[in-house]
């Protein structure tokens, strides 16, 4: 009944949340995505997304369209893998950003490994700067970490926005420096956080400094402070500061897939689980 190449289109559009990216990302045509689309809304006679000056949004049937699209198009890859006859061999590096410690990284993960049982996945978990600094070394095959908007390298696996994030019961006094939560250098948030207070005139200071995600969680909840973080991936006992603040806008971020260029027998195993992410991307996400 559903076309896989219009899942995959209508995927790379709810991930990216912009057709032009979701064409960029597909190496199609902007028209051709937007006739992608059309065809999956006539075929399961709901519209997925509204669309307007402002951007794209998914509708509630499209939001209930992702998970039948990722069954569906994981089933065909598995079949296709079953009557292929090929079985992908060797060793994979893959690093992942930290933000991905409380999502569901780990399922997309377990689906790679249950279709690809003889790739010998090696996984590092580190800061989105330091994973890029691994990859140009030749140390990674594959990277899933943030990058600022407006780069270009890489596949765009979604959009998201930088927010600030604290306690509930946290409140900022506006006479004194806002208390900042934060990764160490070379993180992307850590900088964004800066910049923007910088920009904004309004004074700071460091009260934690932390490598490891929950870390920073374990502060932020502790209400010591404010941390710049996704707000599709607000870690559980958090909640988004209320502009009522006055803390000023960090702008968005780009989470994409980077690929390494020195190790060429573990190409085929990073094509192979970049699909899977790009597949799987929205799960990511925290609900």
């Amino acid at each position: 009944m559903f076309e896989p190449v219009q899942l995959r289109t209508f995927l790379a559009v709810a991930q990216t949340l912009s057709f032009t990216q979701a064409a960029h990302r597909l190496g199609l045509r902007q028209s051709t995505v937007s006739q992608h689309v059309r065809k999956l809304e006539t075929t399961a006679g709901r519209r997925l997304f509204t669309r307007d000056t402002h951007g794209v949004e998914l509708t509630e049937d499209g939001e209930a369209m992702l998970g039948f699209a990722r069954t569906i198009l994981a089933a065909n890859e598995r079949a296709t893998s079953f009557f292929a006859g090929t079985r992908l061999r060797g060793r994979l590096r893959f690093g992942a950003s930290e933000d991905f410690v409380l999502t569901r990284l780990p399922e997309v993960l377990e689906g790679f490994r249950r279709d690809h049982p003889e790739v010998d996945l090696e996984l590092t978990v580190e800061l989105s700067g330091t994973l890029h600094e691994l990859l140009a070394a030749g140390r990674l095959d594959l990277v899933l970490a943030k990058r600022r908007p407006e780069a270009s390298h890489g596949r765009l696996v979604w959009r998201d926005r930088l927010v600030w994030v604290g306690a509930e019961r946290l409140r900022l006094d506006p006479q004194r420096p806002v208390p900042l939560v934060v990764f160490p250098p070379p993180a992307l948030t850590r900088a964004r956080a800066l910049e923007a207070l910088e920009h904004a005139g309004r004074e700071w200071r460091i009260v934690c400094t932390s490598g490891s995600l929950n870390g920073l969680i374990a502060a932020t909840r502790a209400s010591l402070g404010v941390m710049a973080h996704t707000r599709g991936m607000i870690p559980p006992g958090l909640v988004q500061i209320s502009p009522r603040a006055g803390l000023p806008e960090l702008g968005d971020v780009d989470f994409a897939l980077l690929h390494g260029e020195r190790d060429r027998a573990a190409r085929g195993p990073a094509e192979a689980l970049a699909d899977a992410v790009l597949a799987g991307g929205v799960r990511l996400q925290l609900p």
